[in-house]
């Protein structure tokens, strides 16, 4: 009875705020559409089917209000908009099963009602027989590598297949070869309308969800062998903002000039932010992943006693998109770990404390290829001088850290904040903070290794000080400038994590002279200004 009563208030909770926030949307959508006069140039295009079902998601947000902003400057604006346009897809196969067949009904609903006074065109699922027949029984292997017209199909999927299976190494059975099929097929149908539409109606330029997801990383190739612009955006570092890139908004291609340096008071402003991060103060995308941070435990400093160092271990989720980014010196995450486990089997005066990531634990979005795994088969814990820490364990990173000789990563952000705090950071893969000056970032595993040894062996290791110079310039950079505050706009909306709604606001809030994300948005979409806020 107790359940029943609970599912009943979640229902009429959400019913409520979908209700509002339908009411808000259309209300802002008429005042727009009323005051906005459409100037004679070529439609922006947008595209975005992978983050949201019936609620309206962090990035189904940012592109709605885009077009809102770009609608008020006399843009046309069109919605490539998907109405059962896949036999599979990434929202549809993270529900229950991979195989489950997505629920098109109160996807398009959603849709509908989101872009209701929007041109919109609707994309349906128009299968190729030829691909159809091209694909039949093939392997995991050559799905990976099909190509279909000179369009790299397997390699365009493969990053969601890889998200929705919560693993990087796809097993070469029945059911991943049919979702691996039939987004191929799904791609194909997608990117042939596609091409058809832009054909049609010729745009200036084309937005869409992070370019790395399927359909949107389809729409994106397509548009860039049409030499058409395409701007990728992405969930920002901080709450309710947004990361908008004419590259691919996964790989943070953060431009910062050599003048940049920070005043006393951005220092300040950095500072007071990461003496809360060291706390596990923070979210992302709408989530919270530190509920609670222990300390060090009595046995683990009594066991850390008896070793000459400590080398933490920071991993990474295997299935993330920003594995494909990462993956220049290891062919993967494990084959970095693989490495590693050499080393320390060579050290048995050095405490190795290999750390799993904590979204690999995350509710409804836990790997089922994760370092738990990976450990038990390598039999970590027959080794004395390896501590593993389970994603599920939430103590402090940050402490261990301060008490270590240098740190190990292979992309994660943990890697700045290490150098932040004084402590060497070696990384193998390529991250959003490698492209300048922040870690010692090696270019070839031999190089890895070499350099790991040096530090195992070293009695002193000194940080450049342009290290401590460069993480300071990117985190600011990245928190305060290119991550864009739509915060004025949306609020969470209290039934599911990362999911928002509409704030009650008027049409006119989102003119540039009333907001300076507008502003920002204005300028980097129209006059291919960066997309920067100064703070």
């Amino acid at each position: 009875m107790v359940k029943k009563l609970k599912r009943l208030r979640l229902r009429v909770n959400q019913i409520i705020t979908h209700t509002q926030n339908d009411q808000r949307i259309a209300k802002i959508a008429k005042g727009i559409n009323k005051h906005a006069a459409l100037a004679n140039q070529s439609p922006i295009v947008f595209f975005n089917a992978s983050t949201r079902i019936k609620g309206m998601s962090l990035n189904a947000g940012f592109s709605l209000l885009t077009a809102w902003i770009l609608r008020l400057q006399g843009v046309p604006v069109v919605q490539f908009v998907c109405d059962a346009g896949m036999s599979y897809c990434m929202l549809g196969s993270i529900l229950n099963n991979p195989t489950d067949k997505p629920p098109c009904s109160v996807c398009v609903a959603q849709s509908k009602k989101m872009y209701k006074n929007l041109d919109s065109r609707w994309v349906n699922f128009k299968p190729s027989l030829q691909v159809i027949e091209a694909t039949k029984n093939l392997t995991i292997d050559e799905l990976s590598n099909f190509h279909f017209e000179e369009m790299p199909l397997g390699d365009l999927v493969l990053p969601s297949l890889r998200w929705v299976l919560r693993r990087y190494h796809l097993t070469d059975n029945e059911e991943t070869r049919l979702l691996f099929q039939q987004y191929i097929i799904s791609a194909e149908s997608i990117a042939r309308q596609f091409s058809d539409f832009v054909k049609e109606i010729k745009p200036q330029k084309v937005i869409v969800f992070n370019g790395m997801s399927f359909p949107e990383a389809v729409v994106r190739w397509v548009s860039i062998q049409k030499s058409i612009p395409v701007i990728t955006h992405e969930v920002g570092l901080q709450p309710f903002s947004a990361y908008f890139s004419n590259d691919q908004a996964t790989a943070y291609p953060i431009q910062i000039p050599d003048s940049f340096s920070l005043s006393e008071t951005q220092n300040t402003k950095l500072d007071e932010y990461l003496d809360l991060r060291f706390k596990g103060k923070f979210s992302m995308a709408g989530v919270k992943f530190w509920p609670t941070m222990k300390e060090l435990s009595p046995s683990f400093l009594e066991r850390a006693k008896k070793f000459k160092q400590i080398v933490p271990v920071f991993t990474n989720v295997i299935f993330d998109t920003s594995q494909s980014h990462a993956n220049v010196i290891f062919d993967h995450m494990f084959d970095w770990l693989d490495c590693v486990l050499e080393v320390i089997i060579k050290h048995p005066e050095t405490l190795f404390v290999i750390r799993a990531h904590p979204d690999e634990a995350r509710p409804g979005k836990a790997s089922n290829e994760n370092v738990a795994s990976w450990a038990k088969s390598h039999r970590i814990e027959s080794h004395d001088n390896v501590v593993f820490v389970d994603a599920t364990e939430h103590f402090s990173s940050y402490e261990l850290i301060q008490k270590s000789k240098f740190v190990l990563i292979y992309n994660s952000t943990i890697g700045m904040e290490a150098t932040v705090l004084g402590i060497p950071v070696i990384s193998g893969g390529r991250s959003r903070f490698t492209q300048i000056p922040i870690v010692f970032f090696p270019d070839s595993k031999k190089a890895f290794v070499e350099k790991v040894e040096e530090f195992l062996t070293s009695n002193e290791i000194v940080i450049p000080q342009e290290f401590i110079t460069n993480v300071r310039r990117f985190l600011y950079t990245q928190l305060y400038k290119v991550s864009l505050p739509f915060g004025e706009f949306l609020e969470e909306d209290h039934v599911w994590d990362g999911y928002v709604k509409i704030k009650d606001f008027s049409w006119d809030h989102l003119l540039p002279e009333k907001s300076v994300v507008a502003q920002t948005l204005v300028n980097g979409i129209l006059k291919d200004e960066r997309f920067e806020i100064d703070q």
